[in-house]
């Protein structure tokens, strides 16, 4: 049965009754305060909903996850960041990356990334906790991408592009900004080609849970204002 969840309590139910069909829906109801939202996170669910539904939470098994040192980087990719078309920078709005990840796409309708969870997310980048990366062709902002870090784990949530490449340009950079700053995984919580291309595999739950209790309260060196 599915779990709801109370809003006088941040307790979420084991992650071994996540539902098998939808693939890892754990839990409903709630809210987005940015201490939940920690709380998941930290116990390994994320939420995922549409307008209009109720929240959702989602611990899916397996779980797309990509180790740094497994960063896969095309011939073109690399020809494309040696080029520095791109101009990449840390936390330098947040609010606009968020925005452009809830744009209308064209092989989607309508977006998950609401008014709500614009804001819940906002939030937690007020408090330290989500971080934005941004794509710039000059002063136009292209592409870019945004997710939680916690710990030595870094949990990525959405990436946008509007030019050639440019989210890529965007999480490969990222990605061997966290490698050097000691992060042991990103969170791709959900298999896409896009992020296969890049190296992103899949672990068991399992597994992605013991890397969660083994280095989510371990210190890096970041240093996230570029």
């Amino acid at each position: 049965m599915l779990t709801w969840l109370k809003r006088d309590t941040l307790t979420f139910p084991p992650l071994t009754m996540a539902m098998q069909e939808p693939n890892g829906l754990l839990a409903a109801g709630g809210d987005l305060s940015p201490d939940r939202l920690i709380q998941a996170y930290r116990h390994g669910c994320f939420p995922w909903f549409s307008e209009g539904q109720p929240i959702l939470w989602w611990s899916p098994d397996p779980r797309t996850v990509l180790f740094p040192e497994q960063l896969h980087v095309s011939r073109s990719l690399a020809k494309l960041l040696r080029q520095q078309r791109y101009r990449v920078t840390f936390d330098q709005n947040f609010a606009r990356v968020i925005q452009a990840c809830a744009a209308p796409r064209d092989y989607a309708d309508g977006t998950w990334i609401t008014e709500k969870m614009q804001n819940a997310y906002i939030e937690l980048h007020a408090r330290g906790h989500a971080h934005s990366v941004e794509v710039w062709d000059g002063d136009e902002l292209v592409g870019g991408l945004y997710g939680l870090a916690m710990g030595q784990l870094f949990f990525g949530e959405s990436m946008f592009s509007r030019a050639d490449n440019a989210s890529k340009v965007g999480f490969a950079t990222l990605v061997t900004q966290l490698k050097a700053w000691g992060f042991v995984l990103i969170d791709c919580q959900m298999p896409t080609n896009h992020l296969q291309s890049l190296g992103a595999r899949s672990i068991p739950r399992e597994q992605f849970a013991s890397f969660l209790h083994k280095h989510i309260d371990q210190p890096t060196t970041a240093h996230w204002v570029s």
